[in-house]
């Protein structure tokens, strides 16, 4: 694929399509496009994070980012399971933007805000973090990332991230730990070749 899923821009029409995935415990029709992030289903890694949310249940307030959310289904899922909580969907593709938006429209989801990263409120702390991180970016701007995105939880607040064991998953955890002394890092979760990093500040 010559035209990657993390760009601004993604080349082509928006042909959109409608597939249906299980979100927070029930089918979903969702309308997906190409240009952005596994626009056929519900990728593998996504649905093992939503799984090991589903299980862990974080007792934490306030709002909930979604880093790199693609279509939407991490940010979808979580606005559906918390509807009394605020829910942000970043991404710095604005036709993953648009799909996230229209989603969460069809889905009835006035707690889920939509939004460029530049867009975000620069004062806001988050009780959640959650993503399925572009791996494949590269390191270094994944390390750049997440240095800006991290530190941006609230007290007590947690970050889940779902890698694969193969694209890095133990060093990037040994990654955060080290960058990160005021979080405690673990590994949550390990099925089907991915891991869930989890991150709390304490």
């Amino acid at each position: 694929m010559n035209q990657h899923y993390f760009s601004e821009a993604p080349a082509g029409d928006l042909r959109p399509r409608e597939i249906e995935v299980e979100l927070a415990g029930a089918p979903r029709t969702v309308v997906t496009a190409g240009g952005v992030f596994s626009p056929e289903h519900l990728d593998r890694g996504t649905e093992i994070l939503l799984k090991t949310l589903a299980k862990v249940r974080n007792e934490t307030e306030g709002p909930i980012l979604d880093l790199g959310c693609g279509w939407g289904p991490i940010a979808l899922a979580a606005a559906l399971e918390h509807p009394d909580r605020e829910v942000w969907a970043i991404d710095v593709n604005e036709r993953s933007r648009e799909l996230t938006a229209r989603n969460a429209q069809s889905l009835g989801l006035a707690n889920l805000r939509v939004a460029d990263p530049e867009s975000l409120p620069s004062g806001l702390a988050f009780g959640e973090i959650r993503s399925n991180p572009p791996i494949r970016i590269g390191k270094e701007a994944l390390h750049g990332l997440l240095r800006l995105w991290l530190p941006r939880l609230a007290d007590d607040g947690v970050a889940n991230l779902v890698v694969a064991k193969h694209l890095g998953a133990d060093s990037l955890q040994r990654w955060i730990a080290a960058e990160f002394p005021d979080l405690e890092v673990e590994r949550v979760a390990r099925d089907k070749g991915f891991h869930v990093i989890g991150a709390v500040r304490s």
